[in-house]
């Protein structure tokens, strides 16, 4: 004998959250489109170059943006620090975060370099903590979007400025500026000379202004993937004349086989002038995939964002998020596994320094 047991259906219920998430999407649109029109997206300048954070100043945005990145990481590093002196064995919060980060980059070294893991770890780590931190931030509202005017000289057309601060704007696309017949040339004369005494507000309306902000990706600069990609390159030649001394260069000028080998020699040595220039070109190959896939990411977040407002654009947030971490892990990665090369001769033999001890477990 079977018993059924019947229940009632329960009635869908909307989260509460799903109404917060469809409120915010309402206020984005009504203040992109509505509400004067303060925060229409508009067409972004593209600069290739970091710009200096205010006129005259040696310091570019893209700088004060590493400066920042270099700042957290010696936060999180002293964080760690006393997590590990306070004596608690399980981390909590964000620490769960960064020991897993840590722990699959150790794994990831110590499976690739072996017995060299240990000296290896602190580059690579360091190389990833710091392009993916630098990805990470420039995600934050606020970058590359808020800044100080500058004079674009008729080259495009200006647009009215909205004050967020004394000296600090916004791009306001609303009211876009029209030039009449004459007053383009004028215009780029007053913004070089009579900026100060017609006011910035003034010489935007007659010549066009771009705001240049404050902050950019620090990876959307070639100052500074080439700035990696020399040191990762450097620390190749570093790590393979420390496993393997003065041999090591013997795959760059291979001479040995020309006189009994001549025909055979000479191909030796036409190959290591070829992986002479391959380690030249690793910076290339380093600096431009780094920069070109940031630069990119940048561009078309601002492109999306001044074509489509609120919503397109939070799915690019997310995807510039994900290409950050990736491009992160493949510099460093790329890193690892040149450095690990390098310290293994071209003859397949693993030279090891003296005293060299096995990674802890």
């Amino acid at each position: 004998m079977s018993s059924t047991v019947t229940t009632t259906p329960q009635p869908r219920r909307i989260g509460f959250k799903r109404w917060i998430v469809l409120g915010l999407i309402v206020l984005g649109a009504y203040l992109a489109f509505a509400a004067g029109g303060i925060f229409k997206p508009v067409s972004p300048a593209v600069v290739l170059p970091g710009e200096p954070i205010w006129h005259g100043s040696p310091i570019t945005n893209t700088l004060l943006s590493t400066l920042i990145t270099d700042v957290l990481l010696f936060l999180l590093a002293f964080g760690g620090y006393r997590f590990i002196r306070s004596g608690k064995l399980v981390p909590q919060g964000w620490y769960n975060l960064w020991e897993t980060i840590i722990e699959f980059l150790w794994n990831t070294t110590e499976s690739t370099s072996g017995r060299w893991g240990r000296r290896i770890f602190p580059w690579m780590a360091t190389i990833f903590l710091l392009v993916f931190m630098a990805n990470l931030i420039r995600v934050i509202p606020g970058f590359e979007s808020i800044g100080w005017l500058e004079a674009a000289h008729g080259q495009i057309q200006g647009y009215e400025m909205a004050p967020l601060a004394p000296g600090v704007y916004a791009t306001d696309g609303s009211r876009p500026v029209e030039h009449a017949e004459g007053e383009a040339a004028d215009g780029e004369h007053a913004a070089e000379g009579t900026a100060a005494a017609a006011g910035v507000e003034d010489v935007c309306h007659t010549s066009g202004c771009v705001v240049v902000p404050f902050l950019r990706g620090a990876a959307t600069d070639l100052n500074f993937t080439f700035a990696l990609a020399v040191i990762a390159v450097v620390m190749v030649q570093v790590f393979g004349v420390w496993a393997l001394g003065a041999r090591y260069f013997g795959k760059f000028v291979n001479t040995g086989g020309m006189i009994n080998r001549p025909f055979f020699g000479v191909i030796d040595f036409g190959v290591g002038l070829l992986e002479l220039v391959s380690e030249f070109s690793k910076i290339l190959s380093f600096g431009f995939r780094l920069f070109g896939n940031i630069f990119a990411g940048a561009l078309l977040l601002s492109i999306v964002g001044a074509l489509t407002a609120v919503v397109v654009p939070s799915f690019l947030y997310a995807l510039e998020i994900f290409v950050g971490v990736i491009q992160a892990y493949v510099f460093a990665m790329l890193a690892l596994v040149f450095i690990s090369q390098a310290t293994v001769s071209h003859h397949g033999d693993e030279q090891h320094a003296e005293h060299a001890e096995a990674p802890a477990h």
